[in-house]
Formats: structure tokens, sequence, C-alpha cells
């Protein structure tokens, strides 16, 4: 299985976002350039694991469909699926909004490495 820092480079390739690390205290995150108001280049944090609208613009960007599937008996584990050719489904117990953003993710990294 592959680590966050490699689903997110997959994802954004995918999604032909234009995206780097950071450097220092902000390795561990990746930025997309934009330009503020006074039109200075800047960057903004990028993380789709994390941030429900990175997610969701990736998921409508690409097509990737997304269901919940709550099941009526508690003998199930309730998951969050998104589907791109494939399924990949993420259970989850209390936090269905990560196990969402991280099938969303998965889902374009495998349209990337494709």
């Amino acid at each position: 299985m592959e680590n966050d820092r490699e689903l997110l480079e997959a994802a954004a390739k995918a999604a032909g976002i234009e995206a780097h690390w950071g450097h220092g205290w902000q390795s561990d995150m990746m930025f997309t350039r934009c330009v503020d108001l006074t039109g200075v280049a800047t960057g903004r944090e990028w993380n789709p694991l994390k941030d429900d609208g990175d997610a969701l613009r990736l998921a409508v960007k690409l097509g990737i469909q997304i269901t919940q599937e709550i099941p009526a008996s508690s003998r199930f584990v309730p998951k969050a699926t998104a589907y791109y050719r494939e399924h990949f489904s993420e259970t989850y117990g209390s936090n269905p909004f990560s196990a969402t953003r991280r099938a969303i993710v998965r889902a374009a990294a495998n349209i990337g490495k494709g």
C-alpha cells in the first residue's frame, strides 16, 4: 500500500494539478501555486486527505463516483467507496469524512498511475 505522500503525488498528477512539497517545517505539506488579490504569486496547501473541499474538487474533476454504504444491521461495517473503473472502499467508525476523502484520493491516485 502506498503512503500518503505517494497517494497525493499520484492524485495531483491524475488531476493535472501542479503541486510541490514544502521545505523545512512545511516539508510534509503539498502546495499549489496561486495568485493573491494583489497579483503576487503565492502557494496554497493542497491536501485532499485532510480537506473536504480539495477532495470534492478532485472527485468532480476526475469524475469519481462516491457512495456511502451504511448497513441496516450493526453486524456490518459502514464504508465510503469511490469508484472510477475500480472500487476503493474505506471503512469508517466515527469519521465518515476522513474515510470518504481517503477513498477519493486512492481512486485518483490509481488514475494517476495508469
